[in-house]
């Protein structure tokens, strides 16, 4: 089971985004749990992302939102980067 770790940067950016998004509490737990027990679980759509993001994955909270991060397999980690709307994250 891969380890999650986070950034300063990001849990700055979790805290800002648990206070506008209180209603996403629940789903971002559910994330973060399938994430752990199961990173390539078809519901959180892990893809790897392009341009100025690219060598960098993403994973869906929902439609709308999504957790930006770094999925190193050899080193069995996950490194959150970013969280926020799909259009505004970085």
């Amino acid at each position: 089971m891969p380890k999650i770790r986070t950034t300063k940067a990001y849990e700055k950016r979790l805290r800002r985004f648990k206070k506008e998004h209180p209603e996403m509490r629940d789903r971002y737990v559910l994330t973060l749990s399938l994430l752990q027990a199961n990173p390539r679980h078809p519901s959180l759509r892990l893809h790897k992302l392009k341009g100025s993001l690219a060598g960098l994955s993403s994973v869906s909270i929902n439609m709308q939102y999504r957790i930006v991060l770094d999925f190193i397999i050899r080193d069995d980690q996950i490194i959150l980067i970013d969280i926020g709307s799909h259009d505004g994250v970085y």
